[in-house]
This record gives structure tokens, sequence and C-alpha cells, in this order.
């Protein structure tokens, strides 16, 4: 399939605010065994690219390296299944850790963790959920009233932009939003919705009917209860 080319440079320019006024990751980091923030641990998040993305960072930043499983302190995450999970024009990546990171050159899967877009059943971008596998690790998930108001504008923007060009995209987080619907079904819970419009919201899983939230109020989960 063609895909029209995209400018990582000015992407990332334009999405580069972090999550949180504060730094998150020391959040985290004291409750994961390896102490480093989760989404740095490539033990638990495993960065990927797009082919696109993967050649801009080759040619302007030493950060990166195509994921191995030595890479991982663990025996538990296995390339294959990682690989499933990913298009055919992704690779998964490694980087050399938290204490080395290249800010500018943070691949957008770092810069949108923990969120990804949530597609309404009707094919609509509303704003921001989370990847609900980090629940019990991921500190941001528990204070989601701390996600930075430009940080929300950014992710938006991008994502807006990335869909305009690559539609198929728009398929694919209309997939995983599926899947998040049927597993919140499955737990008689409602998501949480950041909003594109500034506002938050509890969404049903089931008829996506929408109430407001306070996210100082939503339920703390794992390690942050």
């Amino acid at each position: 399939m063609f895909r029209p080319a995209l400018d990582f440079r000015r992407l990332y320019a334009a999405f580069n605010e972090p999550v949180t006024e504060i730094d998150c990751g020391q959040k985290c980091a004291p409750l994961n065994p390896n102490r480093q923030p989760v989404c740095c641990d490539i033990c638990l998040a495993v960065p990927c690219a797009y082919d696109q993305e993967w050649q801009y960072l080759q040619a302007n930043s030493d950060l990166w390296h195509l994921w191995l499983e030595s890479d991982c302190y663990t025996s538990n995450t296995h390339k294959q299944e990682l690989s499933a999970e990913i298009s055919n024009y992704q690779v998964l990546l490694a980087c050399q850790g938290a204490a080395k990171c290249q800010r500018d050159y943070r691949a957008i899967s770092c810069r949108q963790f923990p969120f990804f877009p949530y597609i309404t059943a009707d094919f609509r971008s509303i704003g921001l959920t989370y990847y609900w596998h980090y629940e019990p690790t991921c500190w941001v998930i528990s204070h989601l009233e701390q996600v930075s108001p430009l940080f929300r504008q950014e992710f938006v923007s991008y994502f807006d932009h990335l869909f305009d060009y690559w539609p198929d995209e728009l398929e694919s987080y209309a997939r995983l939003s599926e899947t998040m619907r049927n597993e919140f079904v499955n737990r008689r819970q409602r998501i949480p919705i950041l909003h594109r419009n500034g506002s938050d919201y509890l969404l049903s899983p089931g008829s996506e009917r929408m109430w407001r939230m306070n996210p100082s109020n939503y339920r703390k989960l794992g390690g942050y209860k």
C-alpha cells in the first residue's frame, strides 16, 4: 500500500509537550522492579516506530536500535508475539535507557504513552484514552487530572494529521478502541475519555453514552490505590 511521506522532523517539533508538568517517571519508577519509569522499561512497554519514522531516527540519532530479546532482563517477552501486535510497516525498537534519552528524538509511541486516540463505533476520533494494560504500573493513569492541557492539544493535532494522511491508522485505532470496549464491558466499567473539547468523560462501553467526570476522582489503580 502506498503511504504518503510524513515529515517527522516537523511532527516531532509539534508533538513535544510532556504528558505532565512534573516528571511522572519519578512517581512510577520506585514501584517498578527495574527502578525505571514504566514508559522507558522496554520489558514492560516496547516502543515501535513506523518505517518512515525509523528512517528519520536512524539518520539523526544514535538513541535507538532494533529491539532484540536480549535487550530485556526477563524471558517472558517474545519478539514473535510482540511483532504480531504491530503492523507490517512498523518495527520494534529499544533505546539506550531513560538516563540517555534524547528527548528531541523520542518516537511517537514514547510521546503518546500511555494514551491512544479513542475512536467511536461510528469512526469519530473524540480524544484520549489509555492503554489499559498499564493500569497497575503507570502513575499517570491513576492521576489523569495531571495530564497537561497542551499535551492534549498536541496529541489531538498530531493524530488528526496522521489520520488525514494515513486513513488506515484510524481503522487500526478503531479496532483497538473496540477491543477496549469489549474489555470494559466484561469488567462492567466505564472508559475514561480526555475529550478533544477539553472536558473529561466516562463512556459507557456498550452504548458509548458519556457522562462528565472530574479526573481527580477517577479510581486509583495498582500500586497507586
